[in-house]
């Protein structure tokens, strides 16, 4: 399957783990990309001006418009830390009585910042919803394993701040919308680009490509997930009719084929 020269993808989260292999795999595939983000230099710096930038946050609706102009596809990698950390962006920096408070309030964290998984994954998804074009071919979510397990270990752990709960909000806001959509679980995320703040950043765990890619329905999957085949998940999505409407989860286990067959693992779960 090959991209058109009239195909314009919008990139939310485009500077993120995940979202920096979805720009280089769209851009190996020959689309033009448009990158949305809250820091141009940034983005026009690190994809070396190959890419469009749009100035925006999908925290503030207003922002989003603009952004939208020709685009045919969207794909949100968005989304910020389980947990409390720097990036939940409070107003001022927490000492270290906040700091413990942060973590064991979550009532009290998710009041003081800015960028909680529920202003990100909850309202911003909710945003860049009401701001696609009527005419989107697709819109791609990157949500998590666990939506549906949430009450179980360790999901139930996961969720002490919300974060899934907020990624659930994020999918219904999608599937109420009308739109085409690929709703993306991945399991935990491993591989680089290492951006996050939890254990497999600090061990930097990689699958070495060893290992295959298993689609599920029905939130039954558990494992890791390399960053480099969610990113080629959501691109190759965009490209399989058979992908659209679809709810899945996607983990790495067994031997890895010399070829993913995305094409076979979509139309997999439109059989199931």
């Amino acid at each position: 399957m090959t991209s058109s020269f009239e195909d314009l993808v919008l990139v939310a989260g485009g500077t993120g783990g995940v979202g920096q292999l979805v720009v280089g795999k769209l851009l190996e595939r020959g689309f033009r990309v448009r990158v949305l983000t809250r820091n141009a230099a940034k983005a026009t710096k690190m994809f070396d001006n190959r890419v469009e930038v749009a100035v925006g946050d999908i925290r503030s609706s207003n922002t989003l418009p603009a952004a939208m102009l020709n685009v045919t596809h969207i794909i949100c990698c968005t989304g910020t830390t389980a947990f409390p950390s720097s990036r939940w962006e409070f107003d001022s920096e927490p000492n270290l009585i906040e700091w413990v408070q942060l973590f064991f309030d979550p009532k009290y964290s998710i009041s003081r910042a800015k960028n909680s998984p529920i202003k990100t994954d909850a309202e911003g998804v909710s945003n860049l919803v009401a701001a696609a074009p009527e005419n989107l071919r697709r819109f791609v979510f990157v949500s998590s394993c666990g939506i549906l397990r949430k009450y179980e270990f360790p999901w139930k752990l996961l969720n002490a701040y919300g974060v899934l709960d907020a990624k659930q909000k994020g999918e219904e806001a999608i599937i109420g919308s009308g739109l085409a959509y690929t709703i993306i679980r991945p399991g935990r995320l491993i591989d680089g680009p290492y951006t996050s703040y939890d254990l497999n950043t600090l061990l930097k765990a990689k699958t070495g490509g060893k290992f295959g890619v298993v689609l599920g329905k029905g939130d039954t999957l558990q494992g890791d997930a390399s960053r480099i085949d969610v990113a080629a998940a959501c691109v190759e999505s965009i490209l399989y009719p058979s992908s659209e409407g679809q709810v899945f989860e996607i983990v790495n286990q067994g031997t890895r084929p010399p070829v993913i067959d995305w094409d076979n693992l979509f139309s997999q779960l439109t059989s199931d």
